[in-house]
C-alpha cells in the first residue's frame, strides 16, 4: 500500500512541477509577443543583427549587397519546457532600406527547456522568390516555398560557395553562426508598423 501512495506522491509532484514549468515558459512567450516592438526598435535590432552577421560570416557584405531582398528577425526568442514556440520581428530591406516589417512564429514539440535568443536572415536571390513572399498574407517555410541554410564552416567564405538556391538562410547568436538549423514550418506574416 505504501508503494502506490508514494509512486501517486512522486506523480503528483512531477505533474505540479511540469505545470509549473509550463506556466513559466507560456509566460515568457506570452511576454515577447505581447511586447510588440515600434519600427525604430525593429530597425535598430536588425542594424545590430546585421553587424553582428558581418563579424561572423566572411564575404557577408558583398553576398547581402547582391540579394534582392534580405529579412533580418533579431532576437527570435525560443522559449518552452516539452512544448515550447518561438516568435520574433523583423524587418524586410531591399536596397539596404526596409520596405516591411515581418514576424516569425513556430511551436516546436521535443525535449527542451529555458529560453534562448537567435538572430535569422533571409537573403533572397531570385526576385520571383522575393515577390512570392512579399505578396503572401502568411508565408510558410517548407509550405509556401524552401529555404537552404547555410554554415559557412571555418576557412571557407561565402564568395567561395557557389550558391544557387532562390532563398537562402543564417541563423546565429553571438558565437556564430548555427550548424543544422531549420525553420521548417515556421510562419512569416507581415506587420504595420
Amino acid at each position: 500500500m505504501k508503494k502506490g501512495v508514494t509512486g501517486t506522491r512522486k506523480r503528483g509532484f512531477g505533474t505540479l512541477v511540469l505545470a509549473a514549468c509550463l506556466t513559466l515558459a507560456t509566460g515568457i512567450f506570452s511576454v515577447t509577443i505581447s511586447s510588440a516592438k515600434t519600427a525604430k526598435e525593429i530597425n535598430s535590432e536588425v542594424d545590430a543583427a546585421l553587424e553582428l552577421f558581418l563579424q561572423h560570416v566572411k564575404g557577408g557584405k558583398e553576398f547581402l549587397n547582391a540579394a534582392k531582398g534580405v529579412l533580418v528577425i533579431p532576437n527570435i526568442v525560443k522559449a518552452g519546457v516539452g512544448v515550447g514556440g518561438e516568435y520574433g520581428e523583423g524587418a524586410m530591406r531591399i536596397g539596404g532600406k526596409t520596405v516591411e516589417y515581418y514576424s516569425i512564429a513556430a511551436g516546436s514539440v521535443g525535449f527542451q527547456i529555458g529560453a534562448q535568443k537567435t538572430n535569422l536572415i533571409l537573403v533572397f536571390k531570385q526576385d520571383g522568390a522575393l515577390n512570392n513572399f512579399r505578396k503572401s498574407s502568411g508565408w510558410k517555410a517548407g509550405v509556401d516555398g524552401s529555404v537552404t541554410f547555410i554554415d559557412v564552416g571555418a576557412g571557407k567564405s561565402l564568395d567561395t560557395i557557389n550558391i544557387k538556391d532562390p532563398i537562402v538562410a543564417f541563423m546565429y547568436g553571438q558565437r556564430g553562426l548555427m550548424a543544422s538549423a531549420t525553420i521548417e514550418g515556421a510562419k512569416f506574416t507581415k506587420l504595420v508598423r
